[in-house]
């Protein structure tokens, strides 16, 4: 019997050998759409859904809540701590990772294992998901469908941007993250609450950071904040709205004494994927409203 030089087969050879996780094969396997996709970041795995493209999905994530079919899929940990090893486990073809995802001794492990991984920005604009629309199309192989979600959302956006017209007023916007009652930091420069509280018609007075830093009387009622911001998720974690007002110095702000909190879904508000012109929308809205929207 000729020997077979297919690289399709030579892969089999290799997965029946026992590696227990997928080698990487250059020529054939750029040819098809990849069979078992692992996607990391929640606004990854909307894009992978909103192409449509989604049965070729073994895992997520747990930032990838949306849609509820995400949910019940096998999850590989948060991004931002994954483990290579639990990630081989489930021998994928192709992993697709937000910029956030890590850290980077496992993604160099999932690369020197000869898994594809692609990896994409961290740019919280409408540009950024635009980008990261046709690099998941293309990884996938549906650039076709990745061109018409590229048109929708680019639609939806221009609708967007006639109703954001509306809003004149500028509102002072202080964006909390909380996990637990006692942990709560506030949004500097260079964050995705930042960039949406400036899409949403705010500003944020928090400018002399970047990233985050807690919460602290002082700075807090330096800021005079208008409005404060946090994830539904946070306002769980913190304990409802009560225990947020009675937090030092936020009694002193124009937020404090309205009781202004607006509170919207973590993903939905952060995430920049495919609902992000409707979150910027719904967040002008609650922002010169003073109203939560669910």
């Amino acid at each position: 019997m000729s020997a077979d030089p297919s690289p399709v087969r030579t892969r089999r050879r290799l997965l029946a050998s026992g590696l227990g996780f997928s080698i990487c094969v250059p020529f054939a396997f750029a040819q098809r759409a990849p069979a078992r996709v692992i996607s990391i970041g929640g606004s990854v795995t909307e894009i992978v859904y909103a192409l449509d493209v989604a049965d070729g999905l073994v895992a997520t994530d747990t930032t990838s809540v949306y849609p509820d079919a995400a949910q019940r899929l096998p999850k590989v940990g948060y991004q931002r701590s994954l483990s290579a090893e639990g990630v081989l486990s489930l021998r994928p073809d192709l992993i697709i990772a937000s910029g956030d995802a890590g850290p980077p001794t496992a993604i160099e492990q999932l690369r020197a294992a000869r898994v594809a991984v692609r990896m994409l920005g961290n740019d919280h604009s409408l540009k950024g998901l635009r980008t990261h629309i046709g690099a998941v199309a293309q990884a996938l192989h549906v650039p076709e469908r990745g061109a018409a979600l590229d048109e929708r959302v680019l639609a939806q956006w221009k609708d967007t941007e006639q109703i954001l017209q509306r809003y004149k007023a500028r509102p002072r916007v202080v964006f909390l993250l909380a996990h637990t009652p006692s942990n709560t930091m506030v949004s500097g420069t260079d964050t995705a609450a930042d960039a949406m509280i400036a899409l949403g018609g705010g500003i944020n007075p928090m400018t002399s950071f970047r990233g985050y830093r807690p919460l602290t009387a002082e700075g807090i009622v330096a800021a005079q904040p208008d409005v404060l911001l946090i994830t539904t998720q946070g306002l769980a974690a913190t304990g409802g709205m009560a225990p947020i007002l009675a937090k030092p110095g936020v009694s002193l702000t124009p937020a404090g004494r309205a009781k202004r909190i607006v509170d919207l879904d973590a993903l939905y508000l952060l995430g920049f994927g495919p609902r992000f012109p409707r979150a910027v929308r719904d967040l002008a809205h609650a922002l010169h409203s003073g109203g939560a929207v669910s």
